[in-house]
C-alpha cells in the first residue's frame, strides 16, 4: 500500500510517499513545493494544487494524510495553512483518494513512540525508519513522510479514522 503525507503551507508544502509491503516501509519520493511570497495567494494555491494533483496522478496513493491544523498563538498563520490544506484535500478528493487527518501527537507517536517529541526527534526517526541516511531532508518533507507513516499505521489497524 502507498500513502502520501502532506505538510501544507503556502510558502512551503512538504510531501512524502511511503510504501508498505511485507511489513516494511520504504520511501518512494519526497520533496517540497515552494511558492514565492510575492505571488498573490490565488496563484500560490493554484501551483500547490496543480503539483499535488500531478503527484497523486503519477503515484496513485491509496490514502493521503494531513496533520490537523494547530492554531497555537498565530491565527493568521493557521489560516494560510488552512488554505493550503484545503487545496491538498481538493487534490486528493478530485482524484478519488481517501483523506486521513491525524493530530500532531498521533504523527509523533507513530514515528517516535512519544506524542510530544520535538521536530529533530521526528526527523531522526523518519530517517531511521525509512533508511534515508544523512542526506538533506527538509523539515517539511520529514513531517510529510512522518504523516504518511502514521497513515499506514492507522490503515493497517483497520482503515482510516
Amino acid at each position: 500500500m502507498l500513502a502520501m503525507g502532506i505538510d501544507p503551507g503556502t510558502a512551503r508544502t512538504g510531501y512524502g510517499l511511503v510504501q508498505t509491503s511485507g511489513g516494511r516501509l520504504r520511501e518512494v519520493k519526497h520533496g517540497i513545493i515552494v511558492t514565492p511570497p510575492e505571488w498573490p495567494t490565488a496563484r500560490r494555491l493554484t501551483i500547490i494544487h496543480q503539483q499535488l494533483a500531478a503527484l497523486i496522478a503519477e503515484h496513485n496513493p491509496a490514502i493521503v494524510g494531513l496533520e490537523e491544523v494547530f492554531f497555537g498563538r498565530n491565527a493568521p498563520s493557521a489560516l494560510t495553512v488552512g488554505q493550503a490544506r484545503g487545496v491538498a484535500i481538493l487534490a486528493a478528493g478530485a482524484a478519488g483518494v481517501a483523506v486521513m487527518e491525524c493530530t500532531p501527537a498521533e504523527v509523533k507517536q507513530a514515528v517516535t513512540g512519544y506524542g510530544k517529541a520535538d521536530k529533530q526527534q521526528v526527523k531522526f526517526m523518519v530517517r531511521a525508519i525509512l533508511g534515508l541516511g544523512q542526506g538533506e531532508l527538509a523539515a517539511d518533507a520529514a513531517d510529510a513522510l512522518a504523516t504518511a507513516i502514521c497513515c499506514l499505521h492507522h490503515y493497517q489497524g483497520g482503515g482510516p479514522a
